[in-house]
């Protein structure tokens, strides 16, 4: 079967790989759509942490079921998506709940190779049942899962402000979310179409531009002088985040959902005067596709506003690197394979 593989930083090719044949206890799935994720990108660049070369990527997916792998209520044919971070069940972030940063995780199409081919076998335990929705939507399920999870780590109560930092798909989702939970968004980013489309698609009443010389002091006026109670980083970008500490309130809480590879370091006293909380958010939890989903069926998101670009899978090599360029204006890229 063709599938793409990343075999070294910028470079791609196409290669036949046999079909899989499903395991005990494992799914087929032929795969309809893929997402193309910021981790894609970065991999294809070289700046994407625990990544090894060559790799085949791909993980926001939506597929036809082939074999349901003895998973209770799926059958062959229906529209699914998947859980694609597969933890051991073992260790001490899995026996508490936390499959999402297990300590030997493997995700699908980064420690692991992914989606990018025909089909797939994956856990039967990860599948996610499509409930009505495209495979355009299905696909969009999981990067909308990790905004959903950065939300809820950071806890948003309603009426709070809520500073997101990055307007790519990420944060995007994270938006839509800490909407949902009540918070009142304030969109930063350093690309004036980007924020032009949160306003537009999203609603975002609040957008700045992080080049301008006075973000603290537009912040401040648009938060009567408190600054915004969470701070939630969807860049990957250290001098985004090193720059975003100043911005928190008092008691506020920062949440990196954005990975980058560098060391974070920040002014103790200024950090400590605040009492605030520092925490990651990493993958999501099946609550979190679960919430994403309902939010769809209720017409509360709608990811496919996203997709500014779609592609042929056989197209892919050609136009990778031109979805690098912000002056394409790329939101999401869609790649079909039906």
């Amino acid at each position: 079967m063709n599938t793409l593989v990343c075999l070294e930083p910028g470079q791609f090719a196409y290669q036949q790989h046999p079909h899989p044949t499903a395991q005990p206890g494992q799914a087929l799935l032929r795969i309809r759509r893929i997402g193309i994720c910021g981790t894609d990108l970065h991999a294809f660049q070289g700046t994407q942490p625990f990544f090894n070369y060559p790799r085949v990527l791909g993980h926001e997916l939506a597929a036809e079921l082939l074999d349901a792998g003895g998973a209770p209520g799926f059958a062959p044919g229906e529209a699914v998506t998947f859980i694609p971070y597969f933890n051991c069940g073992h260790c001490i972030a899995c026996r508490r709940g936390l499959p999402n940063c297990c300590a030997s995780i493997r995700v699908f199409g980064v420690h692991m190779d992914g989606g990018m081919t025909d089909v797939v076998a994956v856990p039967a335990d990860k599948l996610v049942h499509g409930e009505g929705l495209s495979y355009d939507e299905l696909a969009l399920v999981e990067p909308l899962a990790i905004g959903a999870h950065g939300v809820r780590r950071a806890g948003v109560q309603p009426g709070e402000f809520v500073l997101v930092v990055g307007a790519g798909p990420i944060g995007l989702g994270v938006m839509e979310f800490a909407r949902i939970a009540g918070g009142q968004v304030i969109a930063l980013d350093i690309n004036e179409q980007r924020l032009a489309f949160c306003q537009q698609k999203l609603g975002v009443a609040h957008t700045l531009n992080a080049l301008a010389p006075d973000v603290a002091a537009q912040l401040a006026a648009l938060t009567h002088g408190d600054m915004p109670t969470v701070v939630i980083d969807a860049t990957g970008s250290r001098q985004a985040i090193l720059g975003a500490f100043p911005y928190l309130a008092h008691g506020g809480r920062f949440v990196l959902v954005g990975l980058q590879k560098g060391d974070i370091s920040f002014s103790h006293p200024e950090f400590h005067k605040r009492e605030a909380t520092l925490m990651s958010s990493r993958n999501a939890t099946r609550a979190d596709f679960e919430h994403v989903i309902r939010s769809v069926k209720q017409g509360l998101v709608q990811p496919t506003t996203y997709i500014s670009h779609r592609v042929r899978f056989d197209a892919v090599k050609t136009e990778f690197e031109g979805w690098l360029d912000p002056a394409n204006g790329v939101i999401k890229a869609m790649v079909e394979l039906d």
